[in-house]
């Protein structure tokens, strides 16, 4: 069923397999273990013990594989053909403790760091936000401390919710305090909706991140917030966590923690489009809750998004 070629093992041969039939992998992908190696792995990992509000996400993995069944070898505005220059594998999911978070970061950070310690760079889904700090953990083992790039309605930068330190609302704030981020290229990109009050934004300031607003995105256009992002970042290795709930719930209805007034799935895209060329070294797509969500509106655009990041970072290697 994969074709016996030459190079990268590539996707299902959709005109022998119908892209309905068969196991779901992302983007009907090989898996890790048919492959034999990888440049760019695919993981999943189900957890949402984090959540402050809708549960669910740890369901996401799956129905994002589902939903990527439909997508294509060929990216035409970046002019790649992922599969065919990489090698680019799903790598199943990584299986953590959904009763004890502590022991789930951990397992992340030993899992995620394993995968990289191969050479693979590594696009997760999950799962909820709190998966950002040992994915940036293992990435800052192997490339020290790293620009951020984080698409998001929230700040994801308070400091406990009843008391615990580790929530999907606290993971940029311990990875600064880990030190595990360059505080010069720093940013929040679709964020909106009400806070606990002004000190948020100030703590915020204090931990080194800039802000551009769903409403900045709207008013600046795509092409300003692009070049705004690109300074920031400079040629710094970079990561890039999107929390699904960036994009307006009409565009994103299965989140855990909606809000109004939010980017649109074309901005999302074209803003990642824009990032062709940085140091690109991993990157997230997480709180999808299938749950939630109507027609596969949320887990298509998180597989969208997962296929360009993929994209993005296959772009980078071919050249290299």
């Amino acid at each position: 069923m994969f074709a016996s070629v030459p190079g990268p093992i590539g996707p299902i041969d959709s005109s022998v397999v119908p892209r309905f039939a068969g196991i779901a992998t992302f983007a009907r992908l090989p898996r890790l273990d048919e492959a034999g190696r990888a440049d760019i792995a695919v993981v999943g990992i189900p957890f949402d013990s984090g959540v402050s509000y809708r549960p669910g996400a740890r369901f996401a993995p799956a129905a994002i594989r589902e939903a990527s069944r439909l997508l294509r070898p060929y990216h035409p505005v970046l002019d790649v053909s992922p599969f065919a220059a990489v090698q680019v594998v799903d790598a199943g999911d990584i299986a953590v403790n959904p009763f004890n978070i502590d022991e789930a970061i951990e397992t992340v950070r030993t899992e995620a760091g394993l995968l990289m310690n191969t050479g693979a760079q590594v696009v997760t889904v999950g799962g909820d936000h709190t998966l950002a700090l040992p994915l940036l953990r293992a990435v800052a083992d192997r490339h020290g401390p790293v620009a951020l790039l984080h698409f998001d309605a929230h700040l994801d930068t308070w400091d406990t919710y009843f008391g615990q330190p580790y929530t999907h609302g606290t993971p940029f704030r311990r990875a600064v305090e880990e030190g595990l981020l360059d505080t010069e290229a720093l940013s929040h990109v679709g964020t909106r909706g009400p806070l606990y009050g002004k000190a948020d934004l100030d703590e915020d300031g204090r931990l080194g991140f800039g802000i551009i607003t769903s409403a900045d995105v709207m008013r600046r256009g795509v092409d300003e917030t692009v070049d705004a992002l690109r300074q920031r970042i400079g040629d710094r290795p970079l990561y890039v966590s999107i929390d699904i709930d960036v994009l307006d719930p009409a565009h994103a209805p299965g989140t855990g923690t909606p809000e109004a007034g939010g980017m649109t799935s074309r901005e999302l895209l074209e803003i990642l489009r824009g990032l062709r060329g940085l140091n690109l070294v991993g990157g997230d797509v997480v709180e999808v809750a299938p749950a939630y969500d109507h027609a596969d509106i949320t887990s298509v655009a998180a597989a969208h998004v997962a296929y360009d990041l993929i994209s993005l970072l296959a772009l980078r290697a071919a050249s290299a």
